[in-house]
């Protein structure tokens, strides 16, 4: 008998387990979404317009080379962005004491340069400042100050030089910080270069208002603090009330008898400057009386700037202020020394120099026979020492009464004054982010956010002192009184 067989059994055809490819389509899918997250995230960087410059054109009217960020990977540098421009502010502590404006009545009054306060903005006076005058003067800014319950937004348009705009907008969060609660909302528009760009012929029709560290006779541009009160470290000055502090204290360690007898000037030339172009002219201390020293700035930064710390530059009896390519923010220092300061032939204003007085601050030279002008006053000090001496102290003091209580005051009422001209209730742009005390430092490079951190301020205990409307009248007698000595 044929052995039984068992018929075959019929199988299901195999099929894979997904077991295998499900890991497989999700990890593909992560490393896909994670790209495309990165690749966001970097264009959105890319995007982002930060205050040390960060994807930014220098401002076209005052060209410099384009800013490098090659010391971070891409990567670090796009986390770094992300994080300051949009989580820094988020996390801030912003709970300081928030005064209401009628709390804060001061018993004293301001000193005599805030006068010019109003003169300033009187041609806003009668016309208002509409946003039709803001579009006009963005043409002309590098970027937007907006303040809203005492939140600062800015707004980048072009990067500035070096560190300016950091140290500026640092400016403004300290007096959000020095006066809390008390600064009203504004939006204001403001260039970091040297040139005053409003002329009054131009724009008498419709003067735009566009703040900047200096201005003119001729301009309506309104003069602001420039960011040196608060540093400078690409040429290693400190902040005001520590450089002042060490100048002050450098000048006295000699008498003045024992002063170098001859007019000292150290700077650079290289600057478009006609005044220090003929300045250079005048190096010759038995001719002129003067010593005129050329500074390089990058021989400085490799030597670790031993030869170029301002306390150091007050050995001599007369020191000499020139203008570079605008005003300089070597004038502060100049006076500070308590020598007898010559002030050539000044173009430029800024908000301080101009309640400087010739004969009682500082002697005053003209452009034309400059170098025989200098020597003839140092001729007139070394015959008249105790008057010579007395010019020079006289300067020192001005610039002592110009301590950062002043200077916050003075940033105070400006502002103050011109929010009440808006016609218009002040909001940030879409495109303006927040800027706080911790978004800077976190921007900042380890020098930058050294010197940021030094010149940080806390709560005035005493309210800004109280602006005088009446005090302005005098400003227009004293500029025909200038006109007048000009035309002499």
């Amino acid at each position: 008998m044929a052995p039984l067989h068992r018929p075959p059994t019929s199988r299901a055809p195999s099929s894979r387990t997904p077991s295998n490819i499900l890991p497989s389509v999700v990890a593909l899918s992560f490393l896909a979404l994670t790209f495309l997250i990165c690749y966001k995230v970097d264009d959105f960087a890319a995007q982002t317009k930060t205050v040390a410059g960060h994807n930014l054109d220098p401002t076209p009217w005052h060209l410099f080379p384009p800013k490098i960020f090659s010391q971070d990977t891409r990567h670090a540098r796009t986390v770094k962005i992300i994080h300051c421009s949009y989580l820094a502010c988020r996390y801030a502590n912003n709970t300081a004491t928030r005064l209401p404006l009628h709390s804060a009545v001061s018993t004293h009054q301001c000193p005599e340069i805030f006068r010019w306060i109003h003169h300033d903005l009187d041609p806003w006076a009668r016309s208002l400042i509409s946003m039709k005058h803001l579009d006009e003067s963005k043409k002309f800014a590098a970027f937007r100050v907006v303040i809203v319950e005492g939140r600062l937004y800015v707004d980048m348009y072009y990067a500035c030089v070096q560190s300016r705009a950091i140290f500026t907008i640092w400016g403004f969060v300290q007096l959000l910080r020095r006066f809390p609660g008390m600064v009203p909302d504004v939006d204001m528009m403001f260039d970091c270069m040297d040139r005053p760009t409003i002329n009054r012929t131009e724009n008498k029709d419709m003067p735009l208002p566009l703040f900047r560290y200096c201005t003119t006779d001729a301009h309506f541009d309104i003069p602001f603090p420039d960011w040196s009160f608060w540093g400078w470290p690409e040429v290693n000055i400190r902040s005001w009330g520590e450089e002042f502090k060490d100048i002050k204290k450098s000048s006295k360690s000699s008498n003045w008898s024992s002063k170098l007898p001859r007019a000292y000037w150290k700077g650079n030339p290289d600057v478009a400057s006609p005044v220090r172009t003929e300045l250079l002219t005048c190096n010759h201390s038995i001719k002129w009386g003067a010593q005129i020293m050329r500074q390089d700035w990058d021989q400085e930064a490799r030597d670790g700037f031993e030869q170029s710390k301002l306390s150091n530059q007050c050995n001599h009896r007369y020191k000499i202020y020139a203008e570079g390519f605008a005003w300089s923010v070597s004038l502060k220092y100049i006076l500070s020394c308590g020598s007898m300061s010559l002030i050539i032939s000044p173009l430029y204003q800024d908000f301080f120099s101009r309640g400087l007085d010739p004969l009682k601050n500082y002697w005053p030279i003209p452009f034309d026979n400059m170098c025989e002008s200098i020597k003839h006053a140092v001729d007139w000090g070394n015959d008249h020492l105790s008057e010579a001496e007395a010019i020079g102290q006289q300067g020192q003091n001005f610039m002592e009464s110009l301590s950062m209580d002043t200077v916050y005051a003075y940033m105070f009422q400006l502002i103050t004054e011109y929010s009440k001209l808006l016609d218009f209730k002040p909001t940030p742009p879409p495109s303006a982010l927040e800027v706080c005390s911790e978004s800077l430092l976190c921007i900042a490079d380890e020098k930058q956010r050294q010197f940021l951190e030094k010149s940080a301020t806390s709560a005035s205990l005493v309210p800004p002192c109280s602006l005088n409307r009446a005090g302005s009248d005098s400003v227009y007698s004293w500029l025909q009184q200038e006109e007048t000595r000009k035309a002499m």
